[in-house]
């Protein structure tokens, strides 16, 4: 069990310097990807938060959790959740309980893990963050759906084999499904559940 009082000492730091400015900065942010999906926004690095999120996860989290949104974090520590909890006031949960998951991969197994909504609430799904190694190289991905005109060409770098299958089988859920936020370092990607996901 970590120290108590290095716990509280980390829980205080690594946050927003100006929690209403940034918030705003990076909810303007987030609503200009999801709004216009494969677009790739930088959230600087407004936040510090302990392993295993990244900066960019860290500010998304300060941003949209709060006491009402239980949060999963794959490999969550102590100092994790004593950061978000003073950060956000959201508790860690359980996958199956949580609005918002940070999880190291998205492939048919998240269908089954996650919270998808039903049709009479299919806002009650959750987001899931999804850290990888770029959002500007490696597999090319084509991009079709509200938002984008004709389409988008997208690459990103560590999102398996399974990705675009794992896409197909969360649109057949439509209201329904999980929407992802990919990101790297402090760089965001949005991917909503009407985004169609193709190979580029």
């Amino acid at each position: 069990m970590a120290d108590t009082t290095e716990l509280s000492r980390r829980a205080v730091e690594g946050g927003f310097a100006d929690p209403v400015f940034d918030a705003q900065a990076v909810f303007a942010a987030l609503l200009q990807a999801m709004s216009r999906p494969g677009t790739i926004v930088d959230l600087e690095s407004r936040c510090a938060p302990p392993a295993p999120l990244s900066p960019a996860q860290g500010a998304i989290l300060c941003t949209l959790a709060d006491a009402d949104t239980p949060v999963s974090v794959e490999g969550a520590g102590d100092a994790l959740a004593a950061w978000l909890g003073f950060q956000t006031s959201a508790r860690l949960a359980e996958p199956g309980a949580a609005r918002f998951a940070v999880t190291r991969g998205f492939d048919r197994s998240a269908l089954e893990t996650f919270a998808l909504g039903t049709l009479a609430y299919p806002d009650r799904s959750a987001t899931l963050l999804v850290e990888v190694p770029s959002l500007d190289s490696g597999e090319a991905l084509r991009l079709t759906g509200p938002g984008i005109s004709g389409h988008a060409l997208i690459r990103v770098a560590g999102l398996g084999d399974g990705f675009v299958a794992a896409r197909r089988a969360n649109r057949t859920l439509d209201p329904c499904g999980l929407d992802l936020i990919l990101t790297a370092g402090t760089q965001a990607l949005c991917l909503p559940r009407s985004t169609i996901v193709t190979e580029g």
